[in-house]
Parts: C-alpha cells; structure tokens; sequence
C-alpha cells in the first residue's frame, strides 16, 4: 500500500513539474505578445479610425494601390493572429492553473491517506507489540500454573500417603482387628457420580489448544456454578480446606484404605474428622482455575494410588 501511493505520489510529481514548466513558458510567451499587442493598439490609436483608407486614397498609381491594400491586409492578419494567440495563451494558462490546482488536491489526497495509511501501521505495529508482550505474558503465567498444579499434585500425594501410611501403622498395631473391605471396586461401573455433568478434561496426559501438556490425576466434570457435590462412598472426611491450585477441597478416606478427592469447590459444607453418608452433600461447584469453567475436580485413589474415575463410574445418562 505505502509503494502504491509513494509511486502515485511520485507520478503527480511528475505532472507538477511538467506542467508548472509549460505554464512558466506560456507565461513568458504572453507577456510577449501582450506587450506587442499594447504597442499596436497604441500605433492603431494614434493613426485615427480612417488610417487605413488615407493610406489607401492618398497611392499614386493602381499598383502603389494594390501594394498598400496587401501590406494593410498583411497587417489585420497579423493582428488578428497575435490578437488569437494572446486568447490561446491565456486559455492555456487557465488550463495549466486547474490542472495545478487539481494535481494539487491530487498531492494533499494523496498525502493524507499516506499519513492515514502510516497510522494505521504504526497501529498494527502497536497492536501486534502488544499482543506478542501479552502471548508471553500469559505463557508465562500458563508455566507457572502447571508448575503450581503439578506441586499440588505431588503436596496431594503426599498428604494421601501419609494418611495412609498412618492408617496402615494403625492395622499393624492392631492385628487381631478385623480389617474393612474396600468400597471402591474398578470395574463393576456401579459408582454413583459425584456430580452431573460432561467430562470437561480426561484422567492422564493431556495436550491443551495451548500446546501445553497437563497430567490431571482425575477428571474434571463440568457443571454448573453451585451445583450439589455428593459424597460417593461413606467415609471420614481428613481435609475440607483451601489446597493449593485444587482451590476449596474435601478429601474422604473410605475403608479399607480408598480415598475420594474433590477439589474446585465454591463452598464446603462438611468439616474434618466429620463422617458422611453415601450421597451426602458435602459441597458445591465452583471455579478454581481461571482457564476453565465451573466443573469438580474429581479423583479416586485406593491405598494412595491415583487410578481413572471413569473405569468406576456408572456410564453417564
């Protein structure tokens, strides 16, 4: 585009000179002719309106007669040429100025939508400036988010095996207890969901639109903000607090060493140590990653071990 109108520019340039230099010439050529056309109107005014006929009655002879009506004759021709060209002269000049002012409007035209044009990308520079510093900024900020995830996920398995650890020196300390069965069996696909919803991200690895790559050790289940959360298994509750990146969390430890993590949560409505029911209400959906929408983070691990929810699930309706 700046090529475009500089070469355009360039062109009427171009005119410009051509046309102011025939207008200079013209110019010059009607001061000429209009100085020699004051002279003779000055000579026609001294002689008298009857010049031409003394002229002509006051010859000798008919060929002194014919001599001064071709010299007369002579005369108007070159008058009126002159009187012809001083009118061409000046209708050419007319001409040449209009054109000058049209080249010029032309030039004014053509400089503003150069500068128009130059604004407009000194704005795309600005823009596209600014969107590189934000893209790096938010990749920035996604690196650090995935590091902060991927802390709280080594803090949640920490915390896990250590209660399990805990709960193992309790067997161990006590041998003739009777032990308690798990209530989490994969497979068999007759799990309650703790939340109605689509899968907002799977369990495992996953590569986001961003190209970043995130190892969830549960699901998210998208619902909406303020949705019931459900225990799905009873059990004791060993964490209902704030957790990191997982935002407002509630941890259960079902017997024989499983445990339920549901994490994202908007408010808790259980408090540690507190024993819950099968499909109590033990909290409400919320946001706590800001990338994404309201959903549960949800997590099954039995003794510790982070395993897919999906694989014990009922299919969803």
């Amino acid at each position: 585009m700046m090529h475009s109108l500089d070469a355009q520019l360039e062109a009427i340039s171009s005119e410009v000179g051509t046309t102011t230099s025939d207008l200079v010439r013209a110019q010059d050529e009607i001061t000429v002719k209009q100085s020699t056309l004051r002279r003779r109107l000055v000579d026609i005014d001294k002689r008298g309106p009857l010049f031409s006929f003394e002229v002509l009655l006051s010859a000798q002879s008919f060929g002194e007669l014919l001599a001064r009506y071709k010299y007369l004759h002579l005369l108007a021709v070159r008058d009126q040429t002159l009187v012809h060209r001083v009118q061409d002269l000046r209708n050419q000049i007319n001409h040449q100025r209009a054109n000058l002012v049209r080249f010029q409007e032309s030039i004014k035209l053509n400089l503003d939508e150069k500068a128009e044009e130059e604004d407009r990308l000194r704005t795309l520079r600005l823009e596209q400036t600014r969107s590189l510093a934000t893209a790096k900024r938010r990749a920035q900020d996604t690196d650090a988010r995935l590091q902060a995830i991927s802390r709280d996920e080594s803090r949640l398995t920490n915390v896990i095996s250590s209660l399990e650890s805990k709960r193992l020196r309790a067997e161990r300390s006590s041998p003739s207890a009777p032990r308690a069965a798990s209530t989490i069996r994969k497979g068999n696909g007759m799990m309650d969901w703790p939340v109605q919803g689509p899968i907002l991200y799977s369990f495992g690895r996953v590569v986001n639109p961003n190209n970043t790559t995130v190892r969830w050790n549960g699901i998210g289940i998208k619902a909406s903000s303020g949705a019931e959360v459900h225990a799905v298994a009873a059990g004791k509750v060993l964490v209902a607090d704030q957790f990191g990146t997982y935002g407002l969390t509630v941890i259960v430890q079902h017997p024989g060493g499983d445990y339920s993590v549901y994490g994202s949560l908007s408010k808790i409505t259980t408090q540690k140590d507190a024993v819950v029911a099968k499909g109590e209400v033990i909290g409400y959906v919320g946001t706590a990653d800001p990338d994404l929408p309201a959903h549960l983070h949800f997590e099954l691990r039995p003794q510790g071990h982070a395993v897919d929810p999906m694989d014990f699930l009922r299919a969803n309706p």
